[in-house]
Parts: structure tokens; C-alpha cells; sequence
């Protein structure tokens, strides 16, 4: 079981320290975000998530706000760089309900959820969130309900990669943050 894990509280750190490490976690995020757009894809939003694996990393590390945070900022500077204006509303819809649920299932339900439990949910519901977007621009619910049932399989191939990805990255900063 994971515990959390406040880097202010355990390590002390000040509050100018504390934005430099989000400011390192975002910009990490944003390089895998474009990294990730480089990557061939089986069809429109099957994607890997790997900017996700530093929203998990900051989600037990600084807490929940921050975690919406960096969400935020990569969906808006991550669409402006490699996407588009629109992109910014679907990586922003996404993103939210994705950080939302699992910033739940963290703190409220760790103890029944794996680091890669948490990050499938958040794949499943960051598809939802997209989805959601698309059917309401293109005025069709029928998008969300024919699409989302290929985009939960491969949420879940996905979700446990970074998921597992997360917990070994979360496992080696534990020991080795500020060393």
C-alpha cells in the first residue's frame, strides 16, 4: 500500500522550491505529451497517455490541487505545441475527470487500488471526458456510445502500462528525491 506522500511536510521543503519540482514535473509532462504525438496510432484518441505518468506522480507526491494543476497547464500548452485550438477542449475535458477520479480513488480508496488500478480508471473516464466533448461539438451522442466501448479496451492495456510505469517511478523517488 502506498502512503502518501507530502513533499513539503516530509522533506520541508519551501514554497520556491516546491513550484521549481512542479515546474520540472510539467515541463516533463509536456515533453512526453509531444513525444507521445510522435508515436503512430491505431485510430483517432488511442493513445498511450504517458504525460499522465507525471499527473500520478504528482497526485502522491504534492496532492491533489497540484495534480490539477499540471493537468491544466500540460492540456493547454501540450494542445497549443502539438495540436490545436479545439485540442485544448478535449485534452482539457479529459484531463479533468481524469485527474477527478483518480485523485478519489487515491485518497479515498487507496487501500482497495493499485497505482495501476487508479491510472486504468483514469484512462476509462479520461476517454469518457473526451468523448464527451466530441458529442457535444459534433451534436451526437451517438459518437460517445459507438467509440467508447474500443477506447475502454484500449484504456485498459494502457492505463496499467502507466500506471505500472508511475508506481516504479513513484518507488524510485521515495528514496531518492532530493539526493
Amino acid at each position: 500500500m502506498l502512503m502518501t506522500l507530502r513533499i513539503r511536510e516530509i522533506y520541508g521543503m519551501s514554497r520556491i522550491r516546491g513550484m521549481v519540482m512542479l515546474g520540472l514535473i510539467i515541463s516533463q509532462a509536456l515533453v512526453l505529451h509531444i513525444l507521445e504525438g510522435f508515436l503512430p496510432v491505431l485510430a483517432p484518441g488511442m493513445k498511450l497517455g504517458l504525460a499522465n505518468i507525471m499527473t500520478l506522480v504528482t497526485l502522491v507526491f504534492f496532492g491533489f490541487k497540484e495534480a490539477l494543476i499540471v493537468v491544466g497547464i500540460r492540456a493547454i500548452l501540450g494542445s497549443l505545441l502539438a495540436g490545436g485550438v479545439t485540442a485544448i477542449f478535449y485534452s482539457l475535458a479529459g484531463g479533468i475527470l481524469s485527474c477527478l477520479v483518480m485523485g478519489g480513488l487515491y485518497y479515498k480508496c487507496r487501500q482497495y487500488f493499485s497505482i495501476m488500478g487508479i491510472s486504468t480508471a483514469g484512462a476509462i473516464f479520461h476517454n469518457i471526458g473526451q468523448l464527451s466533448v466530441a458529442s457535444w461539438m459534433f451534436g451526437s451522442i451517438g459518437i460517445l456510445f459507438s467509440y467508447l466501448p474500443l477506447l475502454t479496451v484500449t484504456a485498459l492495456g494502457t492505463g496499467f502500462f502507466v500506471g505500472l510505469a508511475s508506481n516504479y517511478i513513484i518507488k524510485y523517488l521515495q528514496h531518492r528525491w532530493f539526493l
